[in-house]
């Protein structure tokens, strides 16, 4: 592990590099704290900004931005009681009621601290079982990636979603939108109706940026906002006792996040909440909770979850090449973009590359903590900008980078018409994340279901490793169809009683 440090400061260490992390990192908090634009939004917005780097050093400025994107989020939620995204949301609950105290703070102080803590252990669990399951992946063929495809996708349907249907509805929908264009193994157009334009397909970049670019932009304009206001900021030192409260949430939160991340569709805001929920009711076990009044163990324990669970989902994504959640996936398209395939190779064929990949998370993370606490009054500030004066320029950036993906209109006119989707399905309660993973995913899904069937018409009997996959998505599937069951009869009895 020590030779794999080495190698990647090696890499990492150099002011261009160094400078686009601290760029990324500045650029991530900006989108960050705009109440509804996210880190997914902050990566799918500026990822063509980095296709003008060096493959390295725009992998290294993605990570940064996805790092401050999180961060940012938390910093608005606490000051403004505006969460810009749905894993702030335990630091506006605990957070904000420590602001109208004058204990901002303190809070924005242990949100970075945990943050951190969660970020350096959870790079150093990427350093260490990246590669260990790496090696154990190049005993996979392609019928044990297929199954592990199949795995991902029922995963993140069922998780995400919360109806199975409507998950795997849109995870079909993104398999079938992959498939427009050339086919290179059969040599013929795929759903192009004769035209040359659709023949090139639908690319990642201008596809992503409108899903959640133009989508949250567009979602948040036709949302009804609030107002914010202004708040004393107090000292950024906490308490011996507040430092004290929060060292065992961290460490429990850093824990449950990375393990938990490691599976598809654990999405870092769905243990930002867990975590949120588990504290909650540890501390009304013991008694004497300030929880809902400005208890710093539910900020702690949510925001080291939330960076926990985003650094395990590079283990799988690194390792395997499947990403365990939109984040992940519009890196897995960077990475493709670049002409990397994430997988057991990345380990050995590209072993510097990878090595300055992981380094560059323990980095970023170290920016994040120096940076952005002295600059919290600024965030604070543009928090206070109405969204209706940001938001038409954060479109304009949207659509350029549309554009300069492949210098083509018709990727304008793709972006728009993402954004629009993505406007709808959030009026109609339909998930984005099955769909960004069949899209993903959905070339992958091909080739190796291809490949498998020559390799034997029934290599779904003669692969264990296969049919293990196969068993614990279906069992995933069943899961998530009980599980809405209980809640639709739960409701029904909820409205019998009343």
């Amino acid at each position: 592990m020590l030779d794999q440090l080495a190698a990647g400061l090696a890499e990492i260490m150099t002011w261009e590099r160094m400078g686009f992390a601290l760029l990324g990192c500045f650029l991530g908090t900006f989108f960050g704290v705009m109440p509804g634009l996210g880190p997914v939004t902050a990566i799918a917005v500026l990822f063509p900004i980095t296709t003008y780097l060096d493959p390295l050093s725009g992998i290294v400025m993605l990570a940064a931005i996805y790092y401050g994107g999180m961060y940012g989020g938390s910093t608005t939620a606490i000051l403004v009681n505006i969460p810009g995204e749905v894993a702030s949301l335990p630091a506006a609950l605990e957070g904000y009621p420590m602001t109208q105290r004058g204990r901002a703070g303190a809070a924005l102080a242990v949100a970075a601290i945990s943050s951190f803590t969660a970020g350096i252990i959870g790079s150093l669990g990427v350093i260490i079982l990246g590669s260990s399951v790496a090696h154990l992946a190049l005993r996979f063929g392609p019928p044990e990636m297929l199954g592990l495809v199949l795995f991902a996708l029922t995963a993140v349907a069922g998780l995400v979603s919360g109806s199975m249907f409507k998950g795997l509805s849109m995870a079909a929908l993104g398999i079938l939108l992959s498939m427009v264009g050339y086919d290179m193994i059969s040599g013929s157009t795929v759903m192009t109706g004769g035209t040359w334009t659709l023949a090139q397909g639908f690319a990642i970049v201008p596809v992503m940026i409108g899903l959640f670019g133009i989508g949250e932009i567009l979602r948040t304009l036709t949302t009804r906002g609030h107002s914010a206001k202004s708040a004393p900021l107090g000292k950024l030192m906490p308490t011996k006792k507040e430092l004290k409260d929060s060292v065992a949430p961290t460490a429990r939160g850093t824990a449950q996040g990375f393990s938990f991340g490691l599976i598809p569709g654990m999405l870092p805001s769905i243990m930002a909440l867990l975590s949120y929920s588990w504290e909650r009711q540890r501390a009304e076990k013991k008694g004497g909770s300030q929880f809902g009044n400005g208890d710093i163990r539910g900020i702690a324990g949510p925001e080291a979850a939330n960076n926990g669970a985003a650094m395990g989902g590079f283990v799988p994504l690194l390792s395997l090449g499947i990403p365990t959640g939109p984040s992940m996936a519009l890196v897995l398209g960077a990475l493709m973009v670049y002409g990397l395939t994430p997988g057991p190779t990345m380990f050995t064929q590209n072993a510097e590359f990878t090595s300055g990949i992981l380094v560059s998370f323990l980095v970023a993370n170290v920016i994040l903590l120096i940076l952005n606490l002295p600059l919290v009054p600024m965030w604070a500030r543009l928090a206070r900008v109405p969204f209706h004066v940001m938001g038409p320029l954060v479109l304009i950036l949207c659509l350029v980078g549309a554009y300069l993906d492949r210098n083509s209109f018709f990727d304008i006119f793709v972006c728009l018409g993402a954004g629009i989707f993505a406007l709808l399905c959030h009026k109609a309660s339909l998930p984005l994340a099955p769909l960004v993973m069949g899209f993903i995913l959905g070339p992958m899904l091909q080739e190796t279901m291809r490949q498998s069937i020559a390799m034997s018409g029934t290599f779904y009997l003669e692969r264990p490793i296969f049919m293990a996959f196969a068993g614990v998505a279906i069992l995933t599937i069943a899961w998530s169809i009980w599980r809405a069951r209980r809640h639709t009869t739960s409701l029904r009895r909820a409205e019998a009683s009343s």
